[in-house]
């Protein structure tokens, strides 16, 4: 061996052309990156980029708190300048460049940059976290550093974030820091279970498992979904169950999925971290925007639920703001004159920002704050396409009217009406079967993404007469309509059903449709808009945390809320409503053969069911609609 190294030919060095340490350009930078690693109470250090405006004196700070990589967030671009820097995903970019913000955007512990353990929505210390740290207390420590470190900030800090920054923007109402001045969650993620990512009413969003997998396998989400098939519908079909096709992708590795499929039902694990139920025992001290999007195809649940909870504890009137826009998840930080095939005749996104976000923050981050102008409730108004200023949703009318619940009737004959039905067919039925499950949109199914050729932000805005054509659909609507009809509020679903088999989904469509032909958009001639839908697995009836078998063929009732609605019924439009059993492979399908846990349904458990929607004099079905008649 000695020999052998004594032999091994001594070549000359060629030194390397790249610097051990690179200094990046600042020439003609109108702004100073800073990176910094900011320790927690517990000593975990989170990373964190501080962008500080070119002269900034005296200025706010404007935090998110992040799991999708405060680097990628805030590189947008190869420029000198902040404006592009910052353009994309949760930056409000005009609106931060305008105001004159430091921009600071965070890795939560466990994510990319920072250290720590990843928790999915991690819960404030509890039942369900026995460690002293949570997303509250990592924001307050943070807040803590910033504003005293950042010498040209003004000492007053608000937090803006969407979806799951959303929630992140929510928690520091818990033991909030004195420098929060503002917080502005848009479109948050707040009960996982009820309506928001993972389930809906006891329904499993199935097509989220990549989501899952990619954002809790790796700390840098470097572990992508493996696709097997183009269309989504084969994917999930050929693996039965969403907890078989868990299993093929090796899920069982990851604590989240692990958490989910042993927690089916609304139990302690989904309430007790449900951020409406924790905000709900909490003070409620610093002034909060909620923002939410009447079409949001991810957390459609969470902000309303926040306002529910919020608004009887603003006693003063004047911390609590919500705006409802015409939008899908996060449009409204982007151009929205219009989603899909229907158009608002204005950017209400760039109205958002104008008009309603940026004096907001600047009432509570600036300096010799001008006044906030800034309604309480800011609604657009879908049908009319008109926003409105309330004092509050949705009762605060100026005219003092408020929406009045009316029921909306499923007839004979495929009628829908306002008075009862007296006469008549006693039900409509339909067969479901588990092996052709109703798609949830025209095939084929894309997967969930958000890059320009996927269309899944636009899919509630989808035109649903593929559907009303089905025999495993049931349709019915009005006559045409003479005078609007004006919904504010949630519609809920009063259904009368059996089933043959032991348990069934149902899910209710409020639809508007159109006229037969529409002057200047022929597109929209016959189109049938969602106004509002959703699914309830039956199996939860009784109650939400106890699951139990249905009785077979027998006729009973099926109680739920459909999402927030702010509508005007034209007329000459119709208003339909439609309702089914499944809605593949958005939602796992039942098997109508109760199971302990659906998730370990086997192919022998899926079975077909006559389903049965009862119109019945004194028995009927309806949509209880909450209807506003202005003075």
């Amino acid at each position: 061996m000695a020999s052998a190294s004594a032999q091994t030919p001594q070549y000359p060095t060629y030194p390397s052309e790249t610097p051990a340490t690179f200094n990046p350009p600042t020439y003609g930078m109108d702004y100073a990156r800073r990176e910094v690693m900011i320790p927690m109470r517990d000593g975990v250090k989170l990373h964190t980029v501080i962008l500080v405006p070119t002269g900034a004196k005296r200025a706010g700070i404007l935090l998110t708190r992040t799991p999708y990589s405060a680097t990628a967030l805030t590189t947008n671009s190869q420029s000198t300048h902040l404006g592009p820097t910052l353009w994309g995903y949760d930056n409000a970019t005009e609106t931060i460049v305008n105001g004159g913000y430091i921009r600071v955007v965070q890795d939560i512990r466990g994510k990319y940059g920072s250290e720590g353990d990843y928790v999915m929505n991690r819960p404030i210390h509890g039942p369900l976290n026995p460690t002293p740290v949570d997303e509250s207390t990592d924001t307050y420590d943070t807040i803590d550093w910033l504003v005293k470190n950042t010498p040209e900030s003004n000492g007053k800090v608000g937090i803006l974030g969407i979806s799951y920054d959303g929630f992140l923007s929510l928690m520091p109402l818990i033991h909030p820091h004195p420098a929060l001045k503002c917080v502005v969650p848009m479109n948050p993620m707040v009960d996982g279970w009820r309506g928001d990512d993972w389930f809906h009413n006891g329904a499993f969003r199935q097509q989220n498992l990549p989501y899952i997998y990619e954002q809790t396998a790796t700390r840098d989400n470097s572990a992508h979904w493996l696709t097997s098939n183009f269309d989504d519908y084969n994917t999930y079909m050929n693996a039965v169950s969403a907890g078989e096709l868990g299993k093929q992708r090796n899920m069982d590795q990851i604590g989240f999925w692990r958490k989910v499929i042993d927690h089916p039902a609304y139990d302690s694990f989904w309430s007790d971290q449900a951020v409406d139920r924790v905000l709900a025992d909490q003070p409620f001290t610093v002034p909060t925007m909620l923002v939410a999007s009447l079409w949001d195809q991810e957390d459609i649940y969470g902000a309303p639920a926040i306002y529910k909870v919020l608004e009887p504890k603003d006693t003063s009137h004047d911390k609590l703001f919500l705006v409802l826009g015409p939008w899908h998840h996060g449009q409204e930080i982007e151009q929205a004159e219009s989603l899909g095939a229907i158009r608002f005749r204005s950017d209400t996104g760039l109205y958002f920002r104008k008009q309603i976000l940026a004096p907001f923050l600047a009432h509570y981050l600036q300096d010799d704050a001008p006044p906030n102008t800034v309604a309480p409730v800011t609604a657009f108004e879908t049908g009319t396409n008109r926003w409105q200023n309330l004092k509050s949703w949705p009762t605060g009318y100026e005219c003092g009217c408020k929406p009045k619940p009316t029921p909306l009737y499923l007839e004979p004959s495929a009628k829908l009406a306002f008075t009862a039905p007296s006469t008549g067919e006693a039900f409509d039925e339909y067969v479901s079967d588990p092996a052709k499950p109703v798609p949830f949109r025209t095939r084929p199914s894309q997967p969930v993404g958000y890059t320009p050729n996927l269309s899944w932000v636009r899919w509630l805005v989808d035109d649903q007469r593929e559907f009303s054509g089905r025999t495993d659909v049931l349709t019915f609507q009005t006559d045409v309509l003479t005078a609007p009809v004006k919904i504010a509020g949630e519609p809920i679903a009063n259904l009368i059903a059996s089933t043959s088999g032991t348990d069934s989904d149902w899910v209710v469509k409020l639809i508007d449709v159109y006229p037969d032909e529409v002057a200047g958009e022929p597109d929209l001639g016959g189109y049938q808009l969602a106004v509002s839908m959703d699914i309830f697995r039956g199996r939860y009836r009784q109650s939400l945390a106890e699951p139990v078998a249905i009785a077979s063929n027998a006729p009973l009732l099926y109680k739920f809320a459909l999402p927030t609605a702010n509508h005007v019924f034209l007329p000459g439009h119709r208003i339909m409503v439609q309702v089914q059993s499944s809605w593949f492979p958005l939602y796992d399908r039942n098997p109508q053969t109760f199971v302990p846990n659906i998730f370990f349904a086997k192919p022998v458990d899926y079975k077909k069911a006559t389903q049965r929607i009862y119109h019945a004099p004194n028995n009927a079905s309806f949509i209880q609609l909450p209807i506003v008649t202005e003075r």
